[in-house]
Order: structure tokens, then C-alpha cells, then sequence
């Protein structure tokens, strides 16, 4: 059974520049780059007939391309551990959007309702076994970091493949964001002079 989770990916040069944030915290397991990604709804492990009606209702999503601000460092806590370092990124409305029109189209291909409220982020470490007082430390010091804006023109569902070290994620299904239709007889900007 696939263990499936939609998200947008991560362009190759800001997964150098997170790349580069990793390191100095003993104990964190760093998230390898090819693996960073924006999670917009987690599914879980589905049978074969249920991932074609997974991908049949994401492909149904319209939406239209926009821009998301990675902005500083931040943890996430359970049951009073500190168990991952991420990178936050701003509530942006279109984003928002899509993320509701993704956990609409899983709701209609039978799947439940997601619990956990939306936190855009990108996940750097897992930190479990990490000193908490390195992490608020690591945290501080790079809260400025501000890369420039994602632009998004797609979403993917990805699966994950367990491994001894780490999960890889691979996108199964890239769903383009449509650009806005010129108005009729209008030429789109790319053909204008």
C-alpha cells in the first residue's frame, strides 16, 4: 500500500540555501534536500483503487499560480518535546485556498477530514534527541532568515518510500496551477509586443 502526502515542492535553489542552515545540532536528523517540500495534507497509506481516486480528484483542483514567503525558524512540540525545526512559511490567502480545495477534493475521494490545523512550513530536522536548549539557540539565531518568495505554479502527490535512515519522497503526480485566460481576441502577454 502507498503512504501518499500532497505538497508543493521546493525549487532547487532554495534547497541549497535550507541545505545550508543544516548542521551544529547534535542529535537533529537533518532532512535530506531532495526531500524538502511545503505539506498541504498528509494522507497516509491508501489501497491501489483508492490513490486513482486520490489522483482523480486533485487533477479535478483549478487554481491559479501564486507566491508564498519562507520567513524564519520555528519548532514543533508534543507531549513537551521539542520534535522538529522547520522553517515557517506566511499564511498567504491563495495558499490557503488551495489548501482548502486539496482537503475538499480528498474529503469528496473518501478520505477524513484532516484534524491537525494548517501550518504552512518546511520541515529542516527531525529533533526529537536533540537538547532543546541548542534548538531554541539555533532557532534564534538564524529568525531572520528570509529567503526570496516561492513562486508556486504546481502541487504534487508524493508517496514515501520508508528507508533505514530516512524516508524518500518522490512525486507521483505533478497538477499545474492554470494562468489566467486572456480575455477573447486578447493575446497573452508572452505573444504581446
Amino acid at each position: 500500500m502507498p503512504r501518499l502526502f500532497v505538497a508543493v515542492p521546493i525549487p532547487e535553489e532554495l534547497r541549497g540555501q535550507l541545505a545550508d542552515l543544516a548542521g551544529g545540532i547534535p542529535g537533529a536528523r537533518w532532512v535530506p534536500p531532495e526531500n524538502y517540500h511545503l505539506t498541504l495534507r498528509f494522507i497516509g497509506e491508501v489501497d491501489g483503487w483508492q490513490a486513482d481516486e486520490v489522483d482523480e480528484a486533485l487533477a479535478s483542483i483549478r487554481a491559479r499560480p501564486f507566491a508564498v514567503q519562507p520567513s524564519g525558524l520555528d519548532l514543533f512540540e508534543k507531549a513537551g518535546r521539542l520534535t522538529s525545526l522547520h522553517v515557517k512559511v506566511e499564511r498567504e490567502e491563495r495558499l490557503l485556498h488551495l489548501q482548502s480545495k486539496v482537503e475538499q477534493a480528498l474529503q469528496r475521494a473518501g478520505l477524513p477530514p484532516e484534524r491537525r490545523r494548517f501550518a504552512p512550513h518546511i520541515t529542516l530536522a527531525r529533533t526529537d534527541k536533540a537538547a532543546p536548549d541548542k534548538l531554541i539557540s539555533f532557532v534564534q539565531a538564524h529568525n531572520l532568515f528570509r529567503p526570496p518568495p516561492i513562486t508556486v505554479e504546481h502541487f504534487s502527490l508524493y508517496s514515501s518510500l520508508l528507508g533505514k535512515e530516512q524516508a524518500h519522497y518522490e512525486a507521483e503526480v505533478d497538477y499545474p496551477l492554470e494562468h489566467a485566460s486572456p480575455p477573447d481576441g486578447a493575446l497573452p502577454r508572452e505573444a504581446g509586443v
